[in-house]
């Protein structure tokens, strides 16, 4: 039977600073972004994006994560804890972030780019998307050394014991999302960008990709104590991510159809 190795979630640790582990994660996102970004920048100028719009595109990116991500915990989790002490909306440092909800604020930061540089919108998500799973995919690498988002029991011959919860075998679903919503999605996008698409296919097929594989790997996760299964025995995650799938399917069809503007073809099909 595997054990978690239980890994002090402080990397490093000088004096009273302290590096976190799932901190370094966050700068491994933010660097494949950047190193990914600019290499597809440089070798892509059909995008009409510079290398230097890259840097700018992060900045963004990092704010929309950020207060996105903390707003979608808040509306989508804990709407009345926060309600009864609204100060504790900015202990960030207790954790409490929403993919979801940091999509939300990822896709209005990139509007408001988009509009900034005279750049259609779906253009811009069109040339990020296939840089976000591999950022996805250190996030559940974090998740993982922190023992947290640990999975449902399971007598699977990987199970896997974390003694900070209790002494069931669980599913390592922190790896099963790494697996599904980082390196799958990554290569699914990266197939998907290859060739010449109308613009919003791509950034479609992210939204209906990750929504799908997320779907998927709760099946496998422990839902949150404070909520457990919804309706149909579904979890929180879960129903957040239909809506995206269908959105993401919806985009895929009709910008398929319309073919409104080769996203990959040549700078003067903007």
């Amino acid at each position: 039977m595997l054990v978690h190795p239980n890994f002090d979630p402080i990397a490093l640790q000088i004096g009273p600073l302290a590096i976190r582990w799932y901190g370094l994660m966050y700068l491994v996102a933010f660097g494949l972004f950047l190193l990914f970004g600019k290499r597809r920048a440089k070798r892509e100028p059909r995008w009409g994006i510079s290398t230097s719009q890259v840097d700018d595109l992060l900045f963004y990116g990092v704010l929309g994560v950020v207060l996105g991500g903390r707003l979608g915990y808040i509306l989508f989790y804990k709407p009345g804890e926060y309600l009864a002490d609204p100060i504790s909306v900015f202990y960030v440092w207790q954790g409490g972030m929403s993919f979801h909800g940091g999509l939300v604020g990822v896709l209005v930061a990139t509007w408001l780019y988009a509009r900034s540089i005279g750049t259609p919108w779906l253009q811009v998500t069109d040339f990020i998307a296939p840089l976000i799973p591999l950022g996805l995919a250190a996030g559940r690498i974090g998740n993982f050394i922190n023992g947290e988002l640990w999975g449902r029991p399971t007598e699977v011959p990987w199970a896997m014991i974390f003694p900070q919860v209790d002494p069931l075998p669980r599913h390592p679903s922190q790896l099963y999302q790494f697996a599904l919503e980082g390196v799958a999605l990554y290569v699914l996008l990266a197939w998907v960008a290859r060739k010449p698409r109308a613009r919003g296919v791509i950034s479609g097929v992210f939204l209906a990709g990750y929504a799908v594989f997320r779907f998927v790997a709760e099946f496998a996760r422990e839902p949150d104590s404070f909520l457990g299964t919804l309706g149909l025995g579904l979890t929180m995650g879960q129903w957040l991510s239909v809506p995206m799938a269908l959105a993401g399917i919806v985009m895929v069809v009709v910008s398929a159809r319309r073919g409104a503007g080769i996203t990959a073809a040549s700078p003067e099909a903007r």
